[in-house]
């Protein structure tokens, strides 16, 4: 960006002289001081309005201009160039979900809570730009589906590839959240977060859930949880004997004290998502809070233009005093 500066404006005060000197020009012309006499007006007539005459009458002006041309010059005008430096620096992000055979409940309709997930990840994935994601699935057990990287296309593949039945059936939340912690806790980023989605209650896993939040305090990692399901019942697909698909009403249970004491001892938030525009919001939420680090640095280069300012008044000054004393000569 290139803008105009000027660096002793004080001296525009200087400004202040030129209409004094101006109204002075006036009076001097109403005293007679700048007339002569003559015992005829035709003698003049046709050459009142010819352009010789009025630049001869303003010769006064353009020195004016060229005085006023001196000021501006004695405030140094500037042609500044800004240009900035962005720094970013990432943060970590280690997305923790849940792949049981629950999550295969239509309450999310058309979808099921796994797909709807998946898709609302997947946009969340897409508007990060210089954070690291990873992705921890769990069940019976857990384990890495993808590790911490910039690499968001495999990332979104891994997410993409992810089904129910990868895993023993069940819930262990405090191993799913021990192994994202170890995963995470290496990472040299001020900023280490783990996004834990799930509708279940833990019944698996050797590390109990408030352990493993322990673990995850000490490392000073915030984590989210996030419970998905309607309240009440909801639709689960059973396959009959004949290899149809018949639709049982299932209890949901989310153990939401356990994940709001997990969230709250981390320094992170719980959430309950009852459909997918609530899980979409919140992700959304989570999206602005935890933000890139950016610093911006601006810089600008100084070119000074006053130069141009003196050259023009000089010219102007030596237009007027060579017209004056040859084309437009006046008398003394």
């Amino acid at each position: 960006m290139i803008n105009i500066h000027f660096a002793d404006k004080i001296y525009f005060l200087c400004l202040l002289i030129v209409p004094l000197l101006v109204l002075w020009n006036l009076y001097l012309k109403k005293q007679g001081k700048r007339f002569i006499f003559y015992s005829s007006k035709k003698l003049l007539k046709s050459s009142d309005s010819t352009v010789k005459a009025f630049i001869s009458k303003n010769l006064f002006y353009i020195k004016l201009l060229a005085l006023s041309l001196f000021i501006v010059a004695l405030a140094r005008p500037q042609e500044l160039i800004y240009y900035e430096e962005e720094s970013k620096k990432g943060i970590d992000i280690l997305i923790t979900l849940d792949i049981s055979g629950s999550m295969a409940s239509l309450d999310f309709t058309p979808k099921n809570r796994l797909a709807v997930a998946k898709g609302v990840i997947a946009d969340f994935i897409q508007k990060r730009s210089t954070d690291r994601l990873g992705l921890v699935v769990f069940a019976g057990t857990s384990y890495t589906r993808c590790p911490l990287t910039i690499d968001y296309e495999m990332l979104k593949n891994s997410l993409e590839e992810t089904r129910i039945g990868e895993l023993e059936d069940g819930t262990a939340l405090g191993m799913a959240l021990a192994t994202s912690v170890d995963r995470i806790r290496i990472s040299k980023s001020k900023t280490k977060i783990i996004i834990l989605l799930t509708d279940g209650v833990n019944n698996r896993g050797e590390i109990a859930p408030r352990d493993a939040a322990q673990i995850a305090r000490d490392f000073n990692v915030k984590v989210y949880t996030i419970g998905v399901g309607t309240k009440g019942k909801a639709p689960y697909p059973v396959i009959d004997a004949d290899g149809r698909t018949q639709l049982y009403m299932m209890d949901v249970e989310i153990d939401e004290d356990l994940l709001k004491e997990i969230a709250n001892n981390t320094g992170g938030l719980y959430f309950r998502a009852t459909d997918k525009e609530q899980l979409q919001q919140i992700f959304d939420e989570i999206d602005r809070w935890e933000k890139t680090e950016i610093h911006t640095k601006r810089y600008y280069n100084a070119s000074d233009l006053y130069i141009y300012f003196i050259i023009a008044a000089f010219a102007l000054l030596f237009l007027a005093e060579m017209a004056k004393r040859t084309i437009w000569r006046t008398l003394p």
